[in-house]
């Protein structure tokens, strides 16, 4: 089948004798290579738990539960399970045929909380498990949305709701446009029609379950998006709100405090990015994160305490930690998690006291997130989801000796066995600052082939995990390619001075940042610079293309959904505001980084053959973007095809999709890469 769309390649397209690249390639070598290895890896593990994420523990920490990625087979994207850890186990508590997610025990540990979509596919409601076991889930009266979050107010009464409309727009970081609907009576001939209204369903807004009397009530007012909320003590809330929906809207967003009547006042605003927001149980504070985000959902920065009453802010130390989870344990002590360099890092702060830093590890924490995640018991003790690049993921409570649970199967073996092995590295950029990476390579002396995998944000960071979170690493290794995973400056874990060093300047001494690293690793004999191809989606993907018009020397690159013209960016991006704003640009004046910083206004500078990849429901980097970049190249002779998935958003995420994905970036890199290459541009 044909499962996407591919621009032919002509004879002016720079192929250089080597072929065509098919738009059906099933029955290519390369495509039957990947669908080899991805049974080898995944079939074992279709219809039982293969990942892991959002760990939750009852505050005694007895019971332990999980939300598990299952493939039932290459079709689609996996669902999500609820489990329970028992006996060394995953054991589903809900029920099959449909995706649950997001448990949450009650503070008494009696009742289970949870989001299942049994009603409609995608759309997720509440539903509880009661009297502390487990049998069949009640569910709650069903709000007009669906749910993306809930927590349990700390007196157990009642569940806050986190709702968002059938046409809320989706972050980068969650697929954005994967939940494109088209309205069912339309015909397929009918336009699609947007004005300055805004559609009712594109709103957030808050609920609140009560337990005992089974009402529901909606205690955000109209006219407020909440983009996310916490319990501040049992009858207020505070959350992250805006005045409009927009993706865009919620850069510049608020901390605002709500009362259950809809009462608003804001509590703080801040000239970069505020979330997590939460508060103490009897409400005489609340905590939230100050951070520079290029994403909604990846916060890691700064904690506040705020006073409530009086407004007074207070910046607690966490010893160089960038803070991705929050959670009052009790009054006083606020449990944290969150990044220092590439480690994993939890800790509890007390309110007027010190920070008691719990553990420092180089295991990536918190599943299958991009940041570390956990939960704390009562006594301070923290259940989070540990995993390396050749340990899979393993439940682990502190004090218990033996994981709690863990993902096992044949096809984990299988991976180890080829994907190589992990180190952190670490190389000087030429104005002296240290960049930190994560090499990935085979067995063997080198100089390797090296692929650079270039992270997305550009604000977040890589840790050592599982397979780095993309499947063609451990794929890349598998066929003798080593992969760098760097962190330039912008990442997450080094603090906010180093995150906000790519804000007004992207694409600018970060570029040297991977120059720099590919260099060392050439000079200390585990690259072969006459190899080296580059790959990356989102701003990983503009950083590709980018980086093939600053420097010739690479022989193939992959940018995957990405800003290739940051005019047209401004002007059809959701989050075109964001792009401006860090760029430090006006698109209306010539000449600025809107201009000087698009990749397709320097493809005249290319030489590298390109494989630009894109989703055609992408609304963070519309499809357009790629489109522009290859047909740039080909202007200028430069070899370039365009693959365009119909069905994907940003990122390919369902199968059979993603094992052509696979297969199409190993054939270009195979092709180009393998054997040493370096394109001259005709003329």
């Amino acid at each position: 089948m044909v499962w996407c769309a591919c621009a032919p390649i002509g004879p002016d397209s720079g192929v250089d004798g080597r072929g065509p690249i098919v738009v059906d390639n099933t029955e290519t070598p390369e495509y039957q290579a990947v669908l080899e290895h991805l049974r080898a890896a995944h079939e074992p593990a279709f219809g039982k738990p293969s990942g892991m994420a959002e760990p939750h523990v009852s505050p005694d920490g007895t019971r332990a539960v999980v939300t598990a990625e299952v493939l039932d087979e290459f079709v689609g994207a996996p669902r999500t399970v609820l489990c329970t850890a028992e006996d060394g186990q995953l054991r589903p508590v809900s029920a099959a045929g449909c995706s649950a997610k997001s448990g949450k025990f009650s503070p008494d540990g009696a009742t289970l909380a949870f989001l299942a979509d049994r009603a409609e596919k995608g759309v997720f409601q509440l539903h509880l498990l009661a009297d502390g076991h487990f049998g069949e889930a009640a569910p709650a009266p069903a709000v007009p949305g669906t749910i993306e979050y809930l927590h349990w107010s700390p007196d157990g009464q009642r569940v806050l709701l986190g709702v968002a409309g059938v046409g809320a727009e989706l972050s980068g970081g969650q697929g954005s446009g994967r939940n494109t609907k088209r309205k069912e009576d339309a015909p397929s001939w009918a336009p699609r029609v947007e004005d300055s209204e805004v559609d009712e369903s594109a709103w957030r807004t808050l609920w609140a379950y009560t337990v005992g009397t089974g009402q529901l009530d909606r205690v955000s007012p109209e006219g407020l998006n909440c983009w996310e909320a916490g319990w501040c003590g049992a009858d207020r809330i505070v959350a992250i709100t805006s005045d409009a929906p927009g993706e865009d809207e919620w850069y510049p967003a608020v901390l605002s405090l709500l009362d259950l009547t809809g009462t608003v006042r804001t509590l703080l605003t801040s000239d970069v990015q505020l979330g997590l927001p939460t508060g103490s149980p009897d409400g005489r504070w609340v905590s939230v994160v100050q951070a520079v985000c290029s994403d909604r959902w990846l916060v890691a920065g700064d904690l506040l305490l705020i006073d409530p009453g009086t407004g007074a802010v207070t910046h607690r130390e966490t010893h160089d930690t960038d803070v991705t989870r929050l959670q009052w344990i009790d009054a006083e002590r606020l449990g944290y998690l969150g990044q220092r360099h590439l480690d994993s890092v939890a800790g509890i702060v007390t309110v007027g006291g010190p920070v008691a830093e719990l553990f420092a590890t180089p295991m990536a924490c918190g599943g299958n997130g991009f940041h570390p995640d956990g939960v704390f018991t009562s006594d301070g003790r923290v259940l989070t989801i540990e995993e390396s690049y050749e340990v899979p993921q393993q439940l682990v409570l502190s004090g218990v000796d033996s994981p709690l649970a863990a993902i096992e199967h044949a096809g984990i073996d299988y991976l180890r066995s080829v994907s190589g092995t992990a180190e952190a590295v670490t190389w000087t950029a030429p104005d002296g600052l240290e960049i930190e990476g994560i090499l990935c390579r085979p067995a063997g002396e080198g100089p390797f082939p090296l692929v650079v995998n270039i992270h997305g944000g550009p604000i977040w960071a890589y840790r050592e995990c599982w397979s780095m979170r993309y499947a063609w690493v451990p794929l890349l290794v598998s066929r003798g390619y080593a992969v760098l995973n760097p962190n330039p400056r912008g990442s997450s874990g080094r603090g906010q001075k180093f995150a906000a060093r790519v804000v007004g300047d992207m694409g600018g001494a970060d570029t040297h940042d991977y120059l720099s690293g590919i260099d060392a690793l050439v000079e200390r004999g585990l690259a072969d610079g006459n190899r080296v191809g580059l790959i990356g989606g989102s701003y990983g993907g503009f950083m590709s293309s980018w980086l093939v018009t600053q420097d010739t020397r690479f022989a193939a690159a992959v940018p995957m959904s990405p800003v290739t013209d940051w005019y047209s960016q401004s002007f059809t991006s959701n989050i075109a505001a964001w792009g401006n704003r860090f760029l430090d640009a006006d698109p209306e004046q010539p000449g600025t980084r809107a201009h000087t910083r698009s990749p397709v206004l320097h493809a005249s500078k290319a030489r590298t053959p390109c494989l630009n990849i894109t989703g055609a429901l992408d609304k963070c980097t519309p499809p357009g973007q790629a489109e522009e970049f290859h047909r740039a190249l080909r202007a200028h002779g430069v070899t370039s095809s365009l693959v365009i998935y119909p069905e994907e958003g940003h990122g390919v995420r369902a199968y059979p999709a993603r094992i052509d994905l696979l297969a199409r970036i190993l054939e270009w890199f195979e092709r180009y890469l393998a054997g040493g290459y370096s394109e001259q541009k005709p003329g």
